[in-house]
């Protein structure tokens, strides 16, 4: 008679001791954010460029530099090619150039494929794309500073319009932060220019952006530069042209008005949990807006007195435009395997290099479901009692409309006029992997 194999021992996952943590139930909520929209966009730059600086800086023949950038902003394709038309209509001959520092792998190919993810192209543009890393030293500034600025911009146009965004900057604060003055100093310096920068500390960055866009301003035919601020569903509220003469100045109080329009959690008090659908370059700098979820990858802006104070962190996936440069995930304490084994680790690692801040690389504790970085989450939590935790869930930094909070708080977002229930209160589903059942 046959004797029978013996049967493999089973594996148990230590980590599993934790999968009584009790959940509490949750709502999805809705908040009223920043509406104002820019209306047309082929509209408000033909408008914009009826400016007199516009129209005495570009006449036929001017060979015009424009920029292109690496974040994810609102129909920026679209914005480019109005703003390619306006100059062609002014006789000038425009081309278009990366001008993201060390962003797209620090390679022209790569900068060149990040912003074809946002639609930049020849064929949709109308115009020569023109991607190098071959940089111009302009000079040095007070303290032995270099500026740097991109050579094809430098030996091939004679004019050059910065088109960026104006918002909070994810890891520093200073009268001017993410922008045209920073595009100038960094994106523009390429991977020599970032580099640097980031090699003196990004505190120094309020201080330094400035002074070096300054002196670039000097040295270059920058008439003015094309100033975008999004509202609080990080849509297109405001498309400015920005005279060189003042461009400090005004930059700073469109500054202003994009922290004002800028989505954010409701200011309630506290939350034991984050749990963030997805992050990516194409969301925040750092994957999720630290402006937002209130912890930064550098650790230099203060944010102990934001609110709410969250204890802990979960990421779920990154998106499809980040193209695996999974920069800013080392901010969260858990995350799923497949936003892990999405990450490309070349770009994610030269974009943490280059900004001096490899913690932003490091890996959380990795886990498979939904269900098991969310008990941890809980169990690994300060004085949370059983069944109460107070959880949030945000589908991304930049989607903020709708949000998912646990029971225990919706008393707490009621009190704010702008929030309501979206969806009544249920437990939190999962289905047979262990996945959330309940989207956006």
């Amino acid at each position: 008679m046959a004797t029978a194999a013996p049967t493999a021992p089973q594996t148990r996952n230590p980590l599993d001791v934790f999968s009584h943590t009790p959940l509490p139930g949750w709502a999805r909520m809705r908040q009223q954010l920043d509406g104002e929209d820019v209306g047309s966009i082929d509209d408000a730059m033909a408008r914009e460029f009826q400016r007199a600086e516009v129209r005495d800086a570009i006449t036929p023949g001017t060979r015009v530099a424009l920029t292109a950038g690496s974040r994810g902003i609102d129909r920026i394709a679209q914005v480019i090619r109005a703003a390619v038309a306006q100059v062609k209509l002014l006789g000038g001959e425009p081309f278009v150039i990366p001008a993201m520092g060390s962003h797209g792998g620090a390679t022209a190919e790569g900068q060149r494929e990040l912003i074809a993810h946002y639609g930049v192209t020849e064929d949709f543009i109308g115009c020569p794309i023109r991607a190098s890393m071959e940089t111009v030293e302009l000079g040095v500034i007070e303290g032995g500073v270099p500026v740097w600025f991109d050579k094809t911009a430098y030996e091939q146009a004679d004019v050059v319009i910065p088109i960026g965004r104006v918002k909070p900057h994810t890891d520093f604060r200073g009268p001017v932060e993410s922008g045209l003055m920073k595009m100038l100093a960094i994106g523009l310096g390429k991977q020599h220019g970032a580099s640097w920068f980031h090699s003196q500390g990004i505190g120094t960055f309020g201080d330094l952006i400035p002074r070096v866009a300054t002196f670039t301003l000097s040295k270059v035919n920058i008439p003015f530069g094309i100033a975008l601020v999004e509202n609080g569903h990080c849509k297109l509220a405001i498309i400015e042209v920005v005279p060189k003469q003042g461009l400090y100045e005004r930059e700073g109080e469109l500054l202003k008005i994009a922290f004002a329009k800028l989505a954010q959690l409701p200011p309630i008090e506290a939350a034991d949990v984050l749990i963030v659908d997805k992050i990516g370059k194409d969301i925040s700098g750092d994957g999720a807006d630290p402006n937002v979820i209130n912890r930064d990858v550098a650790g230099v802006i203060d944010f102990s007195a934001a609110k709410p104070r969250i204890q802990r962190y979960i990421v779920r996936d990154l998106t499809d435009d980040t193209n695996g440069n999974a920069t800013g995930i080392g901010m969260f304490d858990f995350a799923l395997r497949r936003a892990v084994q999405r990450m490309d680790q070349v770009p994610t690692a030269m974009n943490m290099i280059t900004a001096k801040s490899p913690q932003g690389a490091r890996i959380p504790i990795t886990v498979d479901t939904d269900r098991q970085a969310l008990q941890l989450a809980v169990a690994s939590a300060l004085k949370v009692e059983a069944g109460k935790a107070k959880i949030l869930r945000i589908e991304s930094t930049k989607h903020m409309e709708t949000f998912y909070a646990s029971e225990t708080l919706i008393p707490e977002l009621l009190a704010f006029d702008t929030v309501e229930i979206d969806q009544a209160a249920a437990p939190i589903a999962f289905d047979d992997e262990g996945l959330f059942v309940d989207g956006f």
